[in-house]
């Protein structure tokens, strides 16, 4: 899961929906749900997708927003250095 608070631009509703998409299928075991469970899952992403736009928009820090592409490219780094063959 990636850290969707204190950046610039601020994190938009599709990335919270992903985020709770995410978290649904992590708490369930299931990435697709059965049809009969089909609305309750889909109903607590929805909830949780939200709750999750309420918990980013009340948080508060002192902290400079971090910006998208920087911590993008210190991902990618830190990848490079894990995954690199020698």
């Amino acid at each position: 899961m990636r850290t969707l608070h204190n950046f610039e631009p601020a994190a938009n509703d599709a990335e919270i929906r992903a985020a709770a998409l995410q978290y649904v299928r992590k708490i369930s075991g299931s990435t697709h749900p059965s049809k009969a469970n089909e609305e309750v899952f889909y109903r607590a992403v929805d909830e949780i997708a939200h709750l999750t736009g309420h918990l980013l928009d009340d948080l508060v820090t002192t902290a400079p927003p971090k910006d998208r592409e920087v911590e993008a490219a210190k991902a990618r780094e830190r990848a490079a250095k894990r995954y690199a063959t020698s």
